[in-house]
């Protein structure tokens, strides 16, 4: 087993930032996302990174969650609180959540080889969701795995479990609709950085046990939210 955390987390820009800033930070960094896999094999630990707020928003409570793969067994939680900064606007998500998200990061002990997070990958107006946007400030493999559709358009999907469609926008396929567990609404995968659509969804699958969501998405949010 690999220990002691060797997480390199290069703060790329201020998050103090207006919209039009965000905009051009998104524009800028997307550039530097791969969408082919570059896991390091085996993969033996995930993470699932996930946010809550307090005091009525103004505190962001971020969680992070590191299991062992392939068996799913918890090894490591975190908690980091630190006051929201930025506005809760869609497709801007990450500007609000990653700051303490990396606060999280930066305590636990284990390197995860893959991160999934609770928001979108490339399935975004700018190609540049949460998953993107920390996967590329991390360099770390990382997953959108996304509750609700942010964008995009897809085919009826069958009730069986790991049955998926495409996620299509703008003419191009930017995620997929997968069903995590027969007969449950299905979640939205979309590559982070340095992964594959195709291994993403196995790797979401594969993180899936009795539940909707993964079980590193499932642990990071009842930390968060101090369920």
């Amino acid at each position: 087993m690999r220990g002691g955390c060797n997480l390199k987390i290069n703060q790329r820009h201020s998050w103090t930032l207006t919209v039009e800033e965000a905009i051009a930070i998104q524009e800028q960094l997307q550039a530097e996302v791969i969408t082919v896999d570059q896991l390091k094999e085996p993969v033996q630990y995930v993470a699932g990174v996930d946010m809550g707020f307090e005091a009525d928003g103004t505190i962001s409570r971020a969680a992070v969650a590191v299991l062992s793969f392939p068996d799913l067994q918890l090894q490591e939680t975190s908690i980091a609180r630190r006051p929201t900064s930025f506005p809760y606007i869609p497709g801007f998500l990450s500007f609000r959540e990653i700051p303490a998200v990396l606060d999280a990061l930066e305590k636990i002990k284990l390197t995860p080889d893959i991160i999934l997070c609770d928001g979108q990958g490339i399935a975004h107006p700018r190609r540049f969701g949460i998953a993107c946007h920390l996967g590329v400030i991390v360099d770390i493999p990382s997953i959108g795995v996304a509750k609700s559709l942010l964008v995009g358009k897809h085919q009826d999907l069958s009730d069986i479990r790991g049955n998926w469609q495409p996620l299509i926008y703008k003419g191009e396929t930017v995620g997929a609709v997968l069903r995590t567990r027969s007969g449950v609404k299905p979640v939205y995968i979309s590559s982070g950085h340095r992964i594959s659509l195709s291994t993403a969804i196995d790797y979401v699958l594969r993180c899936t046990t009795k539940y909707r969501l993964p079980e590193t998405t499932r642990i990071a949010d009842k930390l968060a939210s101090n369920k």
